[in-house]
């Protein structure tokens, strides 16, 4: 009988070669599947960014890197999210090692809280991937694969740069036999900086992250290991707040304090060379505190959220012969979240989760494989779901893919969409209300003289349902030529009851007051496009471009039905609005691109890379009452950013780079307040790479 308790995660694999722009398709990746598949074997749409790429685009924190990829924006509300083929953080699942992330802030998982420091590659699968990843994964997933290959190696990295901008690593691993240890720190910090010279409150505050990650991984016999990991994160970040007081300005200042720890045990063991389980277990906290001192009142703000999440899971992978295999497991889940957010610290709101699923890959032949997937997710809280995927890909040429998708995906409401009753007057006093509360806190703060205006989406606040989604993809990968290769993938995402947060009502002080809504049914499709060319040896130049269209189905009824109006800005006279005029859903971009060329890599003398990123104007609120982002002011600007970074090797074991990030200096402080302007930089790094011994694994 096979074990069916749980799930594996992230198998150990082969060291590889780490060329970020090579087009080698025999790179292995595990995200797409959960188990290990050649990078062109697999029929869901896959970026791999190599070590090599990050280190030598002196990338500091994981959005610095996933911001420069093809169809990615990053988010910068309620912290640095990531938007996936139009769709908000909210439905990207971020994993670490195979393992999820937890502490979402406004359904926001912020990147600043990763290193990239050891980062060994990060996996990038678009489209719905709830057939094995359950109900966060409606967009795609990101894996964060660390290092825990044993080599015996040490390193230290020092950065400096602008605001005081300094980020200290030391990376380190040894083995003894069969005895694996790997150890990693990261010290990060700023001064912060401000957008708005005449401000007394900084545009991004002061703050200090410290990460740490350790490893263990022991063969127990050749066909056995156990492998654990144990990760630390802390950051002590200032929160102030422009208090008015008898006409002048006073500055309030207060500290936020973030906690994140995780520790994951795993067994593999194999049975023989055709079965093979893992046994892993999974425990996370994150936990936060906001402090601020108001109009000398001590600690008259003080506000704590904890969250824990225990997972024991367990998956089998089958081989029935050269044309078929199988992956089978399941899992149970335990989430608790207490917050003075929701009701007070001692109330604690519970979830447990129990799901199976299992996953089939069919070679029909040398050239048509298919693979077929559905998972079963028992929500204590919510209905119960099932989430089928079937993907198929074709080469009827060596240098021809043709890859095909379609997964349905659910996310039911969360405790925050719910329930929340947040105030944070360490950012512009601006409030969260779930759904469940926002109209009683709304009428309460009417009562107390409050609130100056009500916005039409407060006529739109309902009990939220449950999302699902229906995903497909259609991608054509070309390999022209050895070194060259151009790839073009079509998706749509079809979307019933999306929850979308956005502005009800704004307060006299001028706080926004936020909640979720159910747009009944909405979409995203569009093409994304890439091309990778080596058109010298040393030299690699690559690009991508994203096409996006995205709307509210009902929205475009109405307005087909001829019942929606938009007002001008100048006359404030109103007509009717065309299809042509309505932009879509907002906070996304029609256009995006990007452009890199690299020279050399860091076993060059020297390097050089040049990294150039362009998004089109997109929505940021509605100006004209009608709901819908539709005049010029309610846009963002589009703009360029060209990043630019080089590297000299003096010896063996010291590299130096320099770089300027933002190079032209863009800035805006309202839409973009985590973009400082021109950043450039100096690192320094020490390394003794040791052997070139490569980690086993278990097949």
């Amino acid at each position: 009988m096979l074990l069916f308790i749980g799930f594996i995660g992230v198998a150990q694999t082969a060291s590889v070669a780490d060329s970020a722009r090579s087009v080698d398709m025999d790179e292995v990746v595990v995200t797409a599947t959960r188990s290990e598949r050649l990078l062109g074997n697999t029929a869901v749409p896959v970026t791999l960014i190599r070590q090599q790429t990050i280190r030598q685009s002196g990338s500091l924190r994981l959005h610095d890197i996933l911001g420069e990829q093809t169809g990615l924006f990053i988010t910068q509300g309620f912290g640095r999210g990531v938007q996936m083929q139009g769709l908000s953080p909210d439905y990207t699942l971020i994993l670490l090692d195979g393992e999820p992330l937890i502490g979402r802030m406004g359904g926001v998982l912020d990147l600043t809280r990763l290193t990239v420091g050891n980062i060994r590659k990060i996996e990038i699968v678009k489209g719905p991937s709830s057939s094995l990843y359950g109900s966060e994964a409606l967009a795609g997933v990101i894996n964060i694969i660390t290092d825990g290959s044993g080599q015996r190696k040490f390193q230290a990295d020092a950065r400096y740069g602008r605001f005081n901008t300094a980020d200290l690593s030391v990376d380190g691993s040894t083995r003894f036999g069969r005895l694996r240890l790997t150890g990693f720190l990261n010290y990060n910090s700023t001064q912060g900086y401000s957008l708005l010279p005449n401000s007394i409150q900084k545009t991004v505050e002061p703050y200090w992250r410290l990460t740490g990650q350790q490893s263990i991984a022991y063969d127990l016999s050749e066909r056995t290991r156990f492998r654990a990991s144990f990760r630390q994160h802390h950051e002590d970040i200032v929160n102030s707040i422009v208090v008015q007081n008898l006409g002048s300005q006073l500055l309030s200042k207060g500290r936020e304090l973030n906690n994140d720890y995780n520790i994951t045990p795993s067994l593999s063991h194999r049975f023989s060379d055709a079965v093979r389980t893992t046994l892993r277990g999974y425990a996370s906290e994150f936990s936060s505190r906001q402090l601020l001192d108001v109009a000398g009142e001590s600690n008259s703000y003080n506000d704590r959220f904890r969250q824990r999440f225990i997972r024991i899971e367990d998956q089998t992978d089958i081989s029935l012969g050269a044309s078929l295999s199988l992956n089978v497991g399941g899992g149970y889940i335990l989430e608790t979240v207490r917050s003075n957010r929701y009701d007070s610290l001692e109330t604690e709101r519970r979830n447990t989760i129990g799901y199976a699923f299992l996953q089939q890959e069919w070679r029909a032949t040398e050239k048509l494989v298919f693979t077929g997937g559905v998972r079963y997710d028992r929500n204590a809280t919510y209905a119960s779901v099932w989430s089928p995927k079937l993907a198929v890909q074709f080469r009827p040429t060596a240098s021809l893919r043709i890859n095909a998708s379609v997964g349905r995906g659910f996310k039911a409401p969360d405790f925050r969409q719910l329930y929340l009753n947040f105030t944070n007057i360490a950012a512009g006093s601006y409030s969260v209300f779930g759904s469940l509360v926002a109209a009683e806190e709304i009428r309460r703060l009417q009562a107390d003289g409050q609130i100056d205006q009500v916005l039409p989406a407060f006529g739109l606040l309902k009990d939220l349902k449950p999302e699902t989604s229906t995903g497909i993809n259609l991608g054509l990968q070309y390999d022209l030529r050895p070194g060259w290769q151009a790839k073009v993938n079509l998706f749509r995402n079809d979307i019933e009851n999306l929850i979308l947060t956005d502005i009800i009502a704004y307060k006299r002080n001028g706080g926004q007051i936020f909640s979720y809504l159910n747009v009944s049914e909405a979409f995203t499709q569009g093409l994304e496009a890439e091309l990778a060319a080596r058109p010298a040896e040393k030299l690699s130049v690559s690009g991508g471009y994203q096409f996006l269209i995205t709307a509210d189905k009902s929205v475009l009824a109405e307005i087909r039905a001829g019942r929606v109006y938009k007002r001008e800005a100048s006359t404030g006279i109103s007509s009717q609005l065309d299809r042509a005029g309505y932009a879509g859903l907002p906070g996304r971009s029609m256009h995006m691109a990007n452009l890199k060329l690299f020279y050399g890599s860091e076993a060059d003398r020297w390097s050089a890379n040049l990294r150039m990123i362009w998004r089109s104007r997109w929505g940021t609120s509605d100006l004209d009452g009608n709901g819908l982002i539709n005049r010029d002011d309610e846009f963002a600007r589009g703009y360029l950013q060209v990043n630019l970074a080089g590297s000299f090797r003096v010896n063996r074991m010291l590299h130096v780079m320099a770089g300027i990030d933002n190079l032209f200096n863009y800035s805006d402080p309202y839409n973009l307040p985590g973009q400082p302007g021109i950043n450039p930089f100096l690192r320094l790094s020490l390394s003794n790479p040791g052997s070139n011994s490569k980690s086993l694994s278990i097949k």
